[in-house]
């Protein structure tokens, strides 16, 4: 009999055992996305930042974003690189595919997915291929909107009260398109709010010895401009190795830099300050942004050097994966509606972005599914 009673309590116990592995299996999967994002990048040795954006949300969704890169030697490796975007759609779970590298060629593989899985939804964050093709073939495109910047940095200049903007550059630089209406547009801008504008031609380190004679010439000219000018007076450079001089020499002179040319707190002002950024932090731009304001107050510089807080090539990635995922998870979210994407990027993000259609060209309409962005800068 007690053998019966023992034998009976084990069976209930089984079943309930059982019972309840059954309902903790159901919520798993019920937990479980049943969606995947492929997100892909170049190498880490290639470009840290969105390889380091990409793997950063490959932690955050272990379950949704499956990241993978692109060969070291994408040019010379073009159909492997686009064979690796095309076998993501493969996955019948893949609803959504993110290509994220800084140079073109990579077009044709959004191309071929659109074809073979319209389901899928697509995103640049950025690529430089053809704009107009890009807006035909891909779903959605991010990017920065570096002529808008020409505006955002005069009239940021002008709130530091800056009564003169010095451009410095290059032929080559001053060639590109998007860098000519950058400068165009700073320029009107500046004309329009009373600043006086200036314009200073570098030796060029695309045709001549590299970059030491820029900076060296900038090294030279720069305290004769501020001599000239006075310390009301923020200095532009459309070169990043440029910044580690006129970082060091704002520093020195106390004249205003507005932003830099690639506006995040990892350039230049780590190394000119000499700022020791442990690995684990090297990611937290918000103490990075306080390491900087603390030494810009010891230097007599608070409010006299800015930025974005934090860089352009790690928030788009980051931003394409959650937008992705917002609209995955919410069919009804309008990516059209540029309020919404903004206020997207607000709740993800914590600072305020500006979306704006894409223009190829002056005179050429908008693309409608092309986005810029700019990020409001802040102070130090």
């Amino acid at each position: 009999m007690r053998k019966n009673i023992t034998a009976l309590i084990l069976v209930l116990l089984m079943t309930f055992v059982l019972a309840g592995c059954g309902k903790q299996g159901a919520q798993q999967e019920k937990d479980t996305p049943g969606y995947k994002i492929g997100v892909v990048t170049p190498t880490l040795s290639t470009s840290e930042d969105e390889f380091r954006a990409a793997d950063m949300m490959a932690k955050k969704y272990p379950e949704i974003v499956k990241h993978i890169t692109l060969p070291e030697n994408f040019s010379t490796e073009i159909e492997t690189g686009l064979s690796q975007i095309t076998s993501l759609a493969d996955d019948p779970q893949m609803k959504a595919i993110i290509v994220i590298s800084g140079q073109a060629g990579l077009l044709p593989a959004l191309q071929k997915v659109e074809e073979s899985r319209p389901d899928i939804i697509t995103i640049t964050a950025p690529i430089w291929d053809d704009p107009v093709l890009m807006s035909k073939y891909v779903d959605i495109n991010l990017d920065t909107d570096w002529v808008k910047r020409g505006e955002a940095i005069a009239r940021k200049a002008h709130s530091m009260g800056a009564k003169t903007i010095i451009h410095y550059s290059f032929p080559t630089h001053l060639a590109k398109e998007v860098i000519a209406q950058r400068k165009d547009m700073m320029q009107k801008t500046s004309e329009q709010l009373g600043m006086e504008w200036v314009e200073v031609v570098t030796p060029d380190p695309q045709t001549g010895s590299g970059t030491g004679p820029m900076l060296q010439f900038l090294r030279e000219d720069i305290p004769r401009q501020i001599s000239k000018y006075g310390t009301e007076t923020n200095i532009f450079g459309t070169n990043c190795p440029m910044y580690d001089v006129i970082i060091d020499e704002a520093l020195k002179l106390k004249f205003m830099v507005a932003e830099q040319c690639c506006p995040t707190p990892t350039q230049a002002y780590p190394t000119v300050m000499g700022l020791e950024i442990s690995e684990e932090d090297a990611w937290d731009f918000e103490k990075i942004n306080e390491m900087i304001r603390t030494h810009a107050a010891e230097a007599q510089m608070t409010n006299r050097l800015g930025g974005w807080p934090m860089p352009a090539t790690v928030f788009v990635p980051q931003y394409a994966v959650e937008l992705a995922k917002k609209l995955i998870d919410d069919p009804s979210f309008d990516y059209n509606n540029l309020q919404q994407l903004n206020q997207f990027a607000k709740d993800i993000s914590g600072y305020t972005v500006t979306f704006d259609n894409f223009k190829p060209a002056e005179d050429s309409p908008a693309l409608e599914n092309y986005y810029v962005m700019i990020m409001d800068s802040i102070l130090y």
